[in-house]
């Protein structure tokens, strides 16, 4: 519930300005729910204090941020430090030449479809960047593909409407989401982490 009750916080404190903050950082490799974000975003839009399109296109210009962010990281140190350090984190100079080939050949479709699902689109950023992928393309897809996103689930808040200060059962989905997204976060890596173990084996 920690989480829930700051992003509402920073949001209703900083306006348009932090929900572009707050999606850059959800972007940037760093698990900040757009789920709880956005949601909030388009409750104020039922209440009057945001526009519904206008809050959808904050979102989106932070998540082009963020991405943008993530991508010079992969490019500009990535590359390094995975064919230095990768065998520590069980990735192979293979898998990295894999990763070249997958985004050099469906890079654009990757990037645009990443953006359109859970958790995912969280991470896409930095391999996309330590595969090269140019960046004009990777941020014109970006924000293609996360609009929709942004707009979906702030529409879903704006449909809430008065159940989001009255229905505590709002506010619970939440909590519970919060939760779900951290269990399905560390079960991933004990599933990435046992799979390459036993591929060594």
């Amino acid at each position: 519930m920690h989480m829930f009750g700051w992003i509402v916080t920073a949001i209703s404190l900083s306006g348009y300005a932090g929900v572009v903050i707050l999606m850059a950082i959800e972007s940037a490799c760093i698990p900040l729910p757009s789920e709880v974000i956005m949601p909030f975003a388009g409750y104020l839009a039922f209440t009057g204090r945001f526009d519904l399109i206008v809050a959808a296109t904050a979102g989106a210009i932070g998540c082009s941020l963020g991405s943008g962010l993530a991508w010079w990281v992969g490019m500009h140190g990535g590359r390094t430090a995975v064919e230095r350090w990768g065998r520590y984190v069980l990735i192979s100079r293979t898998e990295l030449a894999q990763a070249d080939r997958f985004f050099a050949r469906y890079g654009i479709l990757a990037v645009f479809a990443a953006r359109l699902l859970p958790i995912v689109r969280t991470f896409i950023s930095l391999p996309a960047g330590i595969a090269r992928m140019p960046f004009a393309k990777f941020q014109i897809y970006t924000f293609i593909g996360s609009w929709p996103w942004c707009f979906g689930l702030a529409y879903l808040g704006f449909v809430l409407g008065k159940a989001w200060n009255h229905d505590p059962r709002v506010h619970q989905f939440f909590h519970r989401f919060d939760l779900a997204v951290a269990a399905l976060l560390a079960l991933g890596f004990a599933w990435y982490v046992a799979h390459k173990w036993r591929a060594r084996v």
